[in-house]
C-alpha cells in the first residue's frame, strides 16, 4: 500500500488533471498574462484549506447540519449556470478576443471571480471534502 504522500500526491494529480472551472479560468488569465501571482495563491490557499478541511473530517459537519451539502450544492449549480451563459455569451458575441487584447478584468474582480469558481463550485467540495477526506480515513 503507498504512503500517505504517495498518495495525497496521485489523489491530487487525478483531480487537478481534469480541468474544471477553477482550472480553466486560472490558464486564461494565465494566458492574458494578468493577476497569475496573486489567483494561483488564492486557488492554492483555498484548495489547501478545504482539503485541511476534507482531512479534519467534513462528514462530520454535515452530519451536524444535513441540510449544507445541499445548500452548498444548489448555490454552486446556479453560480455556474450564471457563469456559464455569460461565457457562452461572450462567445456567441465574439467579444472574448477583444477583452484578451484588452487584458481582461482589474485584480478585484478577477480574485472575485477565482474566489466563486472556488468556493461556489460542487465539484470542489465532492473532491477536496469528500474524495480527498475519505482517502486520508485510510492514513493514521
Amino acid at each position: 500500500m503507498a504512503g500517505p504522500a504517495l498518495a495525497g500526491f496521485l489523489t491530487g494529480l487525478s483531480l487537478i488533471l481534469a480541468i474544471g472551472a477553477q482550472n480553466a479560468f486560472v490558464l486564461r488569465q494565465g494566458l492574458i498574462g494578468r493577476h497569475v501571482f496573486w489567483l494561483c495563491l488564492l486557488c492554492a490557499m483555498s484548495d489547501a484549506v478545504l482539503i485541511a478541511l476534507g482531512v479534519a473530517g467534513f462528514g462530520a459537519v454535515a452530519a451536524l447540519y444535513p441540510a449544507l451539502p445541499r445548500i452548498m450544492a444548489l448555490a454552486g449549480a446556479a453560480f455556474l449556470l450564471v457563469y456559464g451563459a455569460l461565457r457562452l455569451r461572450a462567445a456567441w458575441q465574439g467579444g472574448g478576443a477583444q477583452m484578451v487584447a484588452e487584458g481582461g478584468r482589474g485584480l478585484k474582480g478577477t480574485l472575485l471571480v477565482g474566489l466563486a469558481l472556488t468556493w461556489l463550485n460542487p465539484h470542489v467540495y465532492l473532491d477536496t471534502l469528500a474524495l480527498i477526506g475519505a482517502v486520508s480515513t485510510g492514513f493514521a
